[in-house]
């Protein structure tokens, strides 16, 4: 019977706590190595999208903010 349940890919849903158990005491997964990676201090997709907006910006006000060829009154 065990050899069943292991070969059923759907075992593993109706026992989550046997699950649970074998990957707290599995060997091989505490052999793994670890790391912590932390994200780098500012990211500079904000910089970067701040110069977009403010490039824009300036076209927009330069030759008027036109959308679908009708004109904005600003």
């Amino acid at each position: 019977m065990k050899t069943q349940q292991i070969t059923n890919p759907f075992a593993l849903m109706m026992d989550p706590q046997a699950v649970l158990f074998a990957v707290e005491h599995s060997d091989r997964l505490q052999r793994l190595k670890r790391r912590v990676c932390r994200p780098l201090d500012k990211p500079m997709i904000p910089h970067a999208l701040s110069e977009i907006e403010a490039f824009d910006q300036g076209i927009d006000e330069e030759v008027g903010q036109t959308v679908y060829g009708d004109t904005l009154a600003s």
